[in-house]
């Protein structure tokens, strides 16, 4: 896998559970010239920053999507990106739908756009399995970003830029798994709320993420949709399996 070696790659969102598992990994294996960590959370970057005191191929930048000028300038001298900032949390998105589409849409046409007018090479951008006939807010709003993201390398008389995605179930470890939200109810020793017993999902772990960009990367020509063979598991096993222990 030597796509990236001496590149510089930016990471949307890099602070989040994938960033810091992408970031960590890529410098280990493949050798980038720079990773560019832009995320809005002042504090997790505070905190990520500890890890790589002294580093001088980690640069870490303040900032959100939403914001084109700022995204723009950060996004000067990328080889490649990673669109893994989004409004994730299902609740949330359905409460706050202003606020998700924002960021889920909004935010994505801005990581596009930005993309193109930097020459950047290639773009990969993070799905999930909600954004396959969604039943919610946060899938749709995927959804959308999806189909932007494909629209992006319809006209490549204007722009050289190509853009795929790939799309994940639940990442075991991350913010939006079911796991750690199961078992933090477990812990007040109250009944795990299942909506359909015959509910599953699709289980990765971070580093089968991180090689599974790495891969979209290495194989793309712009367009694909990349969906990882994954097994399932079904909810109500995950439940028992936590609520048992």
């Amino acid at each position: 896998m030597t796509i990236l070696k001496n590149k510089t790659i930016l990471i949307t969102g890099g602070t989040g559970s994938f960033g810091k598992a992408f970031v960590s990994l890529t410098l280990k294996k493949l050798k980038p010239k720079k990773i560019i960590i832009y995320s809005r959370d002042e504090s997790k970057q505070w905190d990520m920053q500890e890890n790589y005191k002294n580093n001088s191929k980690i640069k870490f930048i303040i900032g959100d999507i939403r914001d084109y000028v700022n995204l723009n300038n950060a996004m000067k001298g990328a080889d490649f990106v990673v669109h893994a900032a989004a409004t994730k949390i299902v609740p949330t998105a359905e409460i706050n739908p202003f606020e998700c589409i924002k960021t889920n849409i909004n935010g994505s046409m801005n990581v596009i756009n930005a993309s193109i007018n930097n020459n950047v090479k290639k773009v990969i951008a993070l799905s999930t399995d909600k954004a396959c006939n969604p039943v919610n807010l946060y899938g749709a709003t995927k959804l959308a970003a999806d189909k932007l993201f494909i629209s992006g390398n319809l006209d490549k008389l204007k722009n050289n830029t190509y853009f795929s995605i790939v799309r994940y179930g639940n990442v075991i470890g991350s913010r939006g798994s079911v796991i750690p939200y199961f078992k933090s109810i477990a812990k007040k020793k109250t009944k795990i709320p299942i909506t359909s017993l015959d509910m599953t999902r699709f289980i990765i772990n971070l580093k089968q993420c991180v090689e599974f960009v790495w891969m979209a990367f290495d194989k793309m020509h712009g367009g694909e949709i990349f969906v990882k063979k994954i097994p399932s598991i079904k909810i109500l096993d995950i439940a028992n399996a936590i609520s048992s222990k």
